[in-house]
């Protein structure tokens, strides 16, 4: 296949052109304007300009603001929600048009849709929460969701906690539990839905190649566990105790409206519609999974 995706630098993006091109597709990175006054995002003229002038036969979408870089306040939350919307409104318009449209629309979204659940367990049939992550995440399906006008299959891949031993959350975590600082966060009752980056990447390329699949998809393990579950079986991977804990307020006063919105927050989320595609978990193991994380972040 000839697959254009955006986003190909980060986390998600580098380890799935890597998967796709192992699989002998053709990849197309589409990268932003270097001038920012140019009046669009997307440097679409590159493509128009290239010596293969034949439709892509999917479009996987991932940039976006990084939702945790820097804490938020108006002006980033808003910037976070226009590179969504405002990114992938640009990129449906010019799949559209006659001569350009490819198969299918592959845009990334987040388990964040459903909001602050509990215990409750959600799926693809859930409806969207409430909080500025739910909003954004509606917001940008409802926006991925015009290329339908144009003939165009849209899948929606709702992306949980992605462990990779080359960033992300995990990333980020491992010093302090290497150091023996690690521990739960609030109650460390709230559930976590997770994803390793070898079944995250054999999804992708399953919702492509099925024809028949279209609409959101839950990006996740069928083993969403606590928090608390978590903290224990990283510790005991690396060796380490996990007897610190973060409380509740004090993760609010570092984090502010982000630590409700994605630290305290909790996501029974099951991946229903993959399960009943048939698509089969490779990785459902966390200690499994965690270990194979830690190696790969030392090698």
């Amino acid at each position: 296949m000839k697959i254009l995706i955006t986003g190909a630098s980060g986390l998600i993006g580098s380890s799935l052109v890597e998967s796709l091109f192992k699989k002998g597709h053709t990849i197309r990175s589409l990268r932003r304007h270097k001038e920012k006054n140019w009046g669009r995002l997307w440097d679409t003229e590159s493509l128009d300009t290239a010596e293969d002038q034949s439709p892509f036969d999917a479009v996987i979408h991932l940039a976006g603001e990084n939702v945790a870089n820097g804490r938020w306040n108006a002006k980033r939350k808003e910037q976070i929600l226009r590179s969504r919307v405002d990114g992938t409104w640009e990129l449906v318009d010019y799949i559209s048009q006659p001569g350009k449209r490819p198969k299918v629309f592959v845009c990334a979204s987040a388990t964040g849709y459903y909001g602050n659940c509990g215990d409750a367990v959600v799926d693809e049939r859930s409806p969207a929460g409430s909080g500025f992550l739910a909003e954004v995440c509606r917001q940008w399906e409802e926006t991925a969701a015009k290329a339908e006008l144009a003939g165009i299959r849209v899948v929606n891949v709702r992306f949980g906690m992605v462990l990779s031993p080359r960033g992300g959350a995990l990333l980020k975590m491992l010093p302090a539990f290497k150091a023996g600082l690690g521990g739960v966060i609030g109650s460390g009752e709230q559930f976590i839905g997770w994803i390793g980056m070898r079944d995250l990447t054999e999804i992708v390329s399953f919702v492509i190649e099925n024809d028949s699949l279209s609409g959101p998809f839950n990006v996740v393990t069928p083993n969403p566990v606590t928090n608390r579950t978590f903290v224990k079986t990283l510790g005991e991977v690396l060796g380490k105790p996990a007897i610190f804990p973060a409380p509740a307020v004090l993760v609010r006063l570092l984090f502010g409206e982000m630590a409700d919105e994605m630290v305290l927050s909790s996501c029974r989320v099951m991946p229903a519609k993959l399960l009943d595609a048939g698509y089969r978990f490779q990785e459902e193991d966390l200690r499994q999974v965690l270990a194979a994380c830690v190696r790969g972040s030392q090698a």
